[in-house]
């Protein structure tokens, strides 16, 4: 979960209440879905929120969102910009990261405050919606700094976003007073070395240049000659990526929050070489233009529980930093139009945005009853024999765990040695997430034996021997499916012992399969994961539904063990 760290005298400033305690604004923020998590060194507090509301990821956003909550501003702003100076060419571009967008703010006065803001905005975008740099990267310059090519057609300034050799251009790169190569930086440089992964396959690499020279090697490290520092008062703001989409959308947040310190945000024109998808070849940015979702009133009424007027829920819509006109669905029932704001990257769904009208009424408002059917609630027959298999697992000596749903191939597939393999537990194509916010989970997991392997190699330290176990949901793709993907619970366990062995291991899969009445047999197979000819598959009851085996010692390398392993997953369902 993203968290931010807020000074509370900014907070204060920006949203005009001085008189506001710690503890006040603590429990507005909450009211708002940020949870306090503590003071940082520095004495700033720490709010932990929900990954779709990047906009909150300074303090400038979160004192727009309580401006709004108190009901100091309505409806959507949209900040008004001046045309045009600079413009961004882009030509001969590196295929990997072919997209770029700009803007330019002018007549900042940075206090330290702000400008750390800037910063922690910037670093956090990076590791949310940039996935660590990979989709997105941000460079902030003082444009002061910058000397612009005149224009091709006259009556402006340009800089040119372009693919050069990494041996051949020098610069000099922030927090440095040599001049490198881009090679040279990610070879020596320290931002580089923890960059530098993202560029270092390229033929040629991201730049940009000025009318001096290289000033942008993104999205690695800014040079030196156009670092921002509290004195600069215009900044020129360059984001690249993998999406326009995404960058764009980054750029939207950080214009936002520099308005909301008195910035005058200012056009850059993006001049493409050739035009992207979807998208012209030449485009105006920042893209500040709002989306519209209808909302049926019903579907309002319904989910919040609660009966509202339609002059009621344009304004708590209002209160929500969003507009709405009255309108009707296709069916004729009563709706709304709803404007969406430019800084808004969360609002996919209705459903999203009857979040915003609930917790503008307040959620604490909302009286509880109990639902209009005539059962009583009890657990479902697979959570019992969910519990039953997890507390069997406990006298059987293992220790449980909750792991993620969510994570990436690399974990499910590469370090598991799974290669090529097809027709094997896990290897089966899992679920891809769209747009995620963080590359370290892009899939849902299709086994679970690599979950409790992170788990085993974040436990080295501890003593041993260690035996987890864990009952859990995954899911894979497959088209037979009307939702085109199949879901199953599976339950694994490993031992991790000095001395263990396949038999160990057998052992207590025997225990644990016949204390439900089932019959288990263990024959011969192969699998990638598990040394060969100490691998069988998990025969239920003449089912095969999993994999038993010695873990191979390639697997136990990748997660840094130096001891055994013995491991067995199998579908749950074979113990009804």
């Amino acid at each position: 979960m993203p968290t931010v760290d807020i000074d509370t005298d900014e907070l204060r400033e920006l949203t005009g209440y001085e008189d506001k305690s710690d503890e006040q604004l603590r429990d507005d923020l909450f009211e708002l879905g940020l949870e306090y998590e503590g003071e940082t060194e520095e004495g700033e507090l720490r709010f932990e929120f929900e990954p779709d509301r990047l906009d909150r990821l300074s303090v400038e956003g979160v004192a727009r969102s309580l401006q709004y909550h108190y009901g100091d501003s309505r409806g959507v702003h949209v900040p008004s910009t001046n045309s045009a100076e600079w413009t961004i060419e882009v030509e001969d571009v590196p295929e990997e990261r072919p997209y770029v967008t700009g803007a330019v703010v002018r007549g900042l006065d940075l206090s330290q405050a702000g400008f750390d803001s800037l910063i922690q905005l910037q670093e956090k975008l990076h590791a949310t919606m940039g996935r660590k740099r990979a989709k997105g990267a941000i460079g902030v310059h003082d444009l002061t700094m910058l000397k612009g090519e005149a224009a091709v057609e006259g009556g402006g300034k340009t800089v040119r976003y372009t693919g050069v050799d990494p041996d051949e251009v020098r610069f000099v790169p922030l927090e440095s007073d040599a001049e490198m190569t881009p090679a040279e930086v990610i070879e020596n440089h320290h931002i580089g070395t923890e960059y530098g992964h993202l560029v270092e396959d390229m033929d040629r690499v991201p730049a940009i240049y000025d009318s001096i020279g290289l000033f942008s090697f993104p999205p690695v490290v800014n040079g030196r000659r156009t670092e921002v520092t509290t004195d600069s008062r215009d900044l020129f703001i360059e984001m690249t990526g993998t999406d326009q989409w995404t960058i764009d959308h980054m750029l939207n947040i950080v214009c936002y929050a520099l308005a909301a310190r008195g910035g005058t945000i200012e056009n850059v024109r993006v001049e493409y070489e050739t035009a992207p998808e979807e998208y012209p070849a030449e485009l105006v940015r920042p893209d500040l233009s709002t989306t519209e979702k209808t909302v049926a009133h019903d579907d309002i009424e319904t989910t919040l529980g609660i009966d509202l007027s339609a002059a009621d829920v344009i304004d708590l819509l209002e209160r929500s930093g969003l507009d709405g006109e009255s309108t009707e669905t296709e069916d004729g029932e009563p709706a709304y139009e709803v404007t969406i704001p430019p800084y808004r990257v969360d609002v996919r769904h209705p459903v999203d945005v009857i979040d915003d009208v609930g917790r503008a009424y307040g959620f604490n408002e909302l009286e509880p009853r109990y639902p209009d059917v005539g059962t009583i609630g009890g657990r479902h027959e697979r959570s019992r024999l969910e519990r039953a298999v997890r507390e069997t697992l406990v006298g059987l000596g293992f220790q449980g765990l909750l792991n993620f749903h969510m994570t990436d191939e690399e974990q499910v597939s590469g370090r598991m040695n799974l290669g090529d393999s097809e027709d094997v537990l896990g290897a089966a194509e899992p679920v891809q997430i769209r747009n995620s916010y963080s590359e370290d989970y892009t899939i849902t997991r299709s086994w679970l034996l690599p979950s409790i392997m992170q788990v085993l190699e974040n436990n080295t330290h501890r003593s041993y021997p260690q035996d987890l176990a864990e009952v859990g949901w995954v899911a894979h793709r497959d088209d037979e499916q009307n939702t085109g993907v199949a879901e199953s619970r599976h339950v694994a366990a490993v031992l991790a012992r000095h001395e263990v062995s396949f038999e160990d291991g057998k052992a207590r899969l025997q225990a644990l399969v016949e204390s439900f009445g089932a019959d288990v047999e263990t024959p011969p197979t192969d699998h990638p994961t598990f040394i060969s000819g100490r691998t069988a598959e998990i025969v239920v009851d003449g089912d095969a539904v999993g994999v038993i085996g010695e873990v191979h010692p390639k697997v136990l390398v990748e997660y840094d063990l130096e001891l055994p392993v013995v491991a067995f997953e199998f579908d749950i369902e074979a113990l009804r």
